[in-house]
C-alpha cells in the first residue's frame, strides 16, 4: 500500500468514527451505515464525467476505476464515460436518482443544487466566499455541512460520499482592463446561468448574457459579449484568448468536485466495499487536484503570451458584493447559515 492509500485510508476512518462526514456521510440511514446485512457481490459500476478525456476529472475518475478494482479485489469494476456521454448534468442527477443507467458521477459540489431538495449547496457558490480551496475543503468537511449532505441525500436519492478535487476557480477575461469594480459597468458578460454569478454581474452593474460554451467563442469575436468568466485552463482550451484583450484572475468562485453515487445502490453496498470506494475517491481525487494545478500553470504560462494579465483589487471586488448575497439566506439554504460558514472559516483559519 502507498504512503498516499495509507494516508487517504485514515482520513475515512476518522470520518467513520467521528460521523461527521470529511466530505461523505455515515450513519444508519445513509453513507456507510445500514448495518453489516449487505453481502459483498461481484457488480459492473458506470461512472459519468461531463469532462473530456483529458481533463483532470476524468483523469481522475480514470484513477478511481483501477483503485477500486484494486481495493474490492476485483469484485467491483468502473467503466468511465467522459465527456457527457450519458448525458448533461440533469440526465446524469436522473440516472442516479431512479437508479437507472449510471451509479456514480464526479463533478463540483456546485451543481448539487440542479437537484430540488440540495439548494444549501448553493452557497458553496457565493462570490468571494473562500480564500483557498483548503478552506472551502476544510469547511465542506465540517458536522454542520456533514447534516446538509444528509439532508439532500434523502431528499433527491443522490449521495455525496467524498468531496475531494480542486477546481479551478473562476476569473474573467475581457476586451478592456477589469481592475475595480467600477470597471464592471455596462460590461456584457457571458456568465453562468446560476443564481450567484448572476446576482454578482447585476449587483456591479454588468449585463449578464447566457451564451453556450460552443458559441462563447463567436460570440466574443463578433462583441455579443464583451467579456466572459471562465477560468485559465477552460480560455485556452477553448481559444478565448484569440478572441480576447486581457485576463483578470479574481478566483472569484471556487469549487470543490465531489463523487456523487445513487442512494439506494450505496445502501446496498457491502461495508467493505463501501470503504474501498470512499478510499479510492479520496486518492483520485488528490491525483485531480495536482493536475488542476499543473494544468492551471501551463495555462498561465500560454496566457502571459497571449494576453495582457491584470491583478484586479479583489478586495474592493469583495467589499462591493459583501452584502449581495443576504438576500438568498433563508431561500436557497438555511436561514443563518452565511453567517455560520463566516464562523467556520474562522475555525479553519
Amino acid at each position: 500500500m502507498t504512503r498516499m492509500k495509507t494516508r487517504t485510508t485514515l482520513i475515512a476512518a476518522l470520518c467513520v468514527v467521528a460521523a461527521s462526514g470529511c466530505g461523505f456521510v455515515t450513519g444508519d440511514d445513509g453513507g456507510s451505515g445500514g448495518g453489516d446485512a449487505a453481502e459483498c457481490t461481484d457488480q459492473e459500476l458506470r461512472l459519468a464525467t461531463i469532462r473530456a478525456e483529458s481533463d483532470p476529472a476524468t483523469l481522475a475518475a480514470e484513477k478511481f476505476a483501477e483503485l477500486v478494482d484494486e481495493g474490492t479485489d476485483g469484485r467491483l469494476t468502473v467503466r468511465v464515460f467522459p465527456n457527457s456521454q450519458i448525458g448533461g448534468v440533469n440526465d446524469i442527477f436522473a440516472g442516479l436518482s431512479a437508479g437507472q443507467e449510471v451509479d456514480l458521477f464526479y463533478e463540483g459540489i456546485s451543481i448539487y443544487p440542479t437537484l430540488e431538495g440540495a439548494s444549501a449547496f448553493t452557497i458553496t457558490s457565493v462570490p468571494f466566499l473562500w480564500d483557498s480551496y483548503d478552506q472551502l475543503l476544510e469547511v465542506l468537511r465540517t458536522d454542520r455541512f456533514g447534516e446538509l449532505l444528509d439532508e439532500a441525500a434523502e431528499a433527491t436519492g443522490v449521495r455525496v460520499i467524498a468531496i475531494e478535487g480542486d477546481a479551478e476557480p473562476r476569473a474573467l477575461s475581457a476586451n478592456r482592463a477589469i481592475e475595480t469594480p467600477a470597471d464592471m459597468e455596462g460590461l456584457k458578460l457571458r456568465i453562468a446561468e446560476a443564481p450567484m454569478p448572476q446576482a454578482f454581474a447585476r449587483a456591479l452593474g454588468a449585463e449578464p448574457q447566457v451564451v453556450p460554451l460552443a458559441d462563447l467563442y463567436l460570440a466574443l469575436r463578433q462583441g455579443v459579449v464583451d467579456a466572459q468568466e471562465n477560468g485559465s485552463i477552460t480560455i485556452v482550451n477553448q481559444s478565448l484568448d484569440e478572441v480576447q484583450d486581457y485576463y483578470m484572475p479574481t478566483d472569484y468562485i471556487r469549487d470543490a468536485r465531489s463523487w456523487y453515487v445513487s442512494d439506494d445502490w450505496w445502501q446496498g453496498l457491502c461495508q467493505d466495499d463501501k470503504d474501498a470506494v470512499v478510499d479510492a475517491a479520496h486518492e483520485a481525487g488528490e491525483l485531480d487536484t495536482a493536475e488542476v494545478q499543473k494544468q492551471m500553470d501551463e495555462a498561465m504560462a500560454a496566457l502571459e503570451q497571449s494576453l495582457t494579465v491584470v491583478q484586479p483589487d479583489v478586495e474592493a471586488f469583495r467589499t462591493a458584493v459583501s452584502e449581495t448575497f443576504r438576500q438568498f439566506d433563508g431561500d436557497l439554504w438555511p436561514e443563518g447559515l452565511l453567517d455560520e460558514v463566516a464562523e467556520l472559516k474562522e475555525q479553519a483559519s
